[in-house]
């Protein structure tokens, strides 16, 4: 009787364990950056931004430019100035240097609206590529490592590959 009774309690904890087993849910993660650095369209999406970017890079330089030269020709001919030209020479350069900041913070914001113009329809095919292997996969949850939530990972859940792989192939016309 005590070993019927040993071997039946080893079997429910076999079947116990299987149980939990068939319930871990499944988990895996990504590399976001990684994705968006080899997915089709991201090389373009950085050119285009780069482009952008130097146009600005030249606005900002001659502006820079042209405050430098106000101060240099303020500072050659302050001992000339009458007390009122020099006043009014020093709120031109501070005007000047408003208008500069302003441009910046424009330009900043023009910078970050035209990334994200230029990073979306990337991130909806990556997310949309990413559910698809979730659902396919069954994984209860797909990480992100470049969010750095993940402080170590067993390799073999690493689904960035794949996901790069079907942004390729879906790009290419294959489905």
């Amino acid at each position: 009787m005590r070993v019927l009774s040993l071997a039946l309690g080893g079997l429910l904890l076999l079947g116990a364990a299987t149980t939990v087993e068939a319930q871990t849910p499944r988990i895996g993660y990504i590399d976001s950056q990684a994705i968006l650095a080899e997915a089709p369209g991201s090389r373009e999406a950085q050119q285009a931004f780069d482009r952008e970017m130097d146009r600005y890079r030249g606005e900002m330089q001659r502006l820079g430019e042209e405050l430098d030269r106000l101060i240099t020709a303020y500072q050659q001919q302050e001992r000339n100035l009458t007390p009122e030209a020099r006043e009014a020479r020093q709120q031109e350069i501070r005007r000047k240097e408003m208008e500069y900041q302003g441009r910046i913070e424009e330009i900043d914001e023009e910078a970050s609206r035209k990334r994200q113009e230029l990073v979306e329809p990337i991130l909806e095919q990556m997310s949309l590529v990413i559910e698809q292997i979730r659902e396919e996969g069954s994984y209860a949850l797909i990480f992100d490592t470049a969010a750095r939530a993940i402080i170590a990972a067993d390799p073999a859940l690493d689904l960035t590959g794949e996901v790069l792989r079907r942004l390729q192939q879906t790009a290419s016309g294959g489905n």
